[in-house]
């Protein structure tokens, strides 16, 4: 593993047993409807999906795709994160496949999936369009993609978690966590991009259609719990796999 994302794997396996806690509180609050509602908008209403997503963390997507009917699996960089989203999986009583695996190359099989979907990923990423292009890979021709993200390039990760005003979900972060979470970020080239001016352009050069943005995601979501709250504006984008389109990237 290259050394960049050695040090992103033991960041996120040093906050895998508070992040776990988080998405446990985090389903068991209104939140979880709320973003429920974010995904089924954007999917077919008429079939149960095969789900991948991607980046898992302690399970939040997955369970509460899993708990609509869907056929889901999980995965992420770090055991951590996987041993807990089990645990958090079984304690609701859902089965969800969990594997600990890299998202920017999964050992799936082409045109698996009708749906990926990731919250709070791409930013983390050292290869983000080898990431976009290995989901087109795994998604099924009409499959769709749904990212949830932020322009956290921008973002005054110490400043936010800090904040006098009010909670947010970076208030039990260490302060070393939180330098090394920049020191991290800064070595990103995502980072320095325009988002998700960025994203667009690489889903279109990819070859992904009817690729929408939508900016308003979080005066939909963060409308009351301060504990999940997010200071950074989050984005969806949402793509589509098209097998006619010819990728240029």
């Amino acid at each position: 593993m290259e050394e960049i994302k050695t040090r992103i794997h033991g960041y996120w396996s040093g906050r895998s047993e508070e992040f776990v806690r988080m998405r446990r509180e985090e389903l068991d609050s209104g939140m979880a409807g709320l973003w429920l509602a974010e995904i089924q908008c954007c999917l077919p209403t008429d079939k149960k999906l095969k789900i991948l997503d991607v980046g898992t963390g302690g399970g939040f997507f997955a369970i509460l795709l899993a708990q609509q009917g869907h056929a889901v699996c999980g995965i992420d960089l770090t055991a951590g994160m996987i041993e807990g989203a089990r645990r958090l999986a079984e304690e609701k009583g859902v089965n969800v496949d969990f594997q600990v695996m890299d998202a920017e190359k999964t050992d799936f099989e082409d045109e698996s999936f009708d749906l990926v979907v990731a919250r709070n990923l791409t930013w983390t990423l050292p290869h983000p369009a080898e990431a976009y292009r290995e989901w087109k890979r795994v998604l099924k021709k009409g499959g769709i993609l749904l990212n949830f993200d932020g322009n956290y390039g921008k973002a005054d990760f110490c400043k936010e978690a800090r904040d006098p005003s009010g909670q947010n979900a970076h208030r039990n972060v260490s302060d070393e966590q939180l330098h090394e979470c920049t020191r991290i970020r800064e070595e990103l080239d995502i980072s320095r991009e325009e988002r998700p001016a960025w994203d667009e352009k690489v889903l279109d050069a990819l070859g992904y259609t009817e690729i929408e943005i939508d900016r308003e995601v979080s005066g939909r979501i963060y409308t009351g719990d301060l504990r999940f709250y997010n200071p950074t504006q989050l984005f969806l984008i949402k793509g589509v796999k098209d097998d006619c389109a010819i990728s240029s990237l």
